[in-house]
């Protein structure tokens, strides 16, 4: 495994952890969603995206210029954030993995995703 995706998986997984006694608020994102909200601790404007909304291998910007400061992955796929809206990989991006990763706080803010494949 390369550093990047060591680097990558490891950030994911610690993403999922909040903080014992946090104040984060529970969030509602569906099995099948994916579901960002504009301020921190889900909290704010919230847009919900599933697979008839985000085809995979495709890159999704978030409707209505929403940048998302916290998000939960409960589709059955990997998802990638970007903090760019075109999902350029020269700005940050991270993969998360399906299936209930919730990001309280995230690491930059979010303007697009981009779902993998089967």
């Amino acid at each position: 495994m390369s550093k990047r995706a060591l680097l990558t998986a490891l950030t994911a997984a610690a993403a999922t952890l909040a903080p014992a006694g946090s104040a984060t608020a529970t969030p509602v994102c569906d099995r099948g969603e994916f579901c960002a909200w504009s301020g921190t601790d889900y909290q704010g404007a919230v847009q919900r995206l599933d697979l008839e909304t985000a085809n995979p291998g495709e890159c999704i910007p978030f409707a209505d210029d929403l940048v998302a400061r916290s998000f939960v992955n409960n589709l059955t796929r990997d998802t990638s954030v970007f903090q760019g809206a075109t999902c350029s990989t020269e700005a940050e991006f991270t993969t998360y993995p399906g299936k209930g990763t919730y990001v309280p706080d995230a690491p930059f803010v979010v303007r697009a995703i981009q779902v993998w494949g089967p």
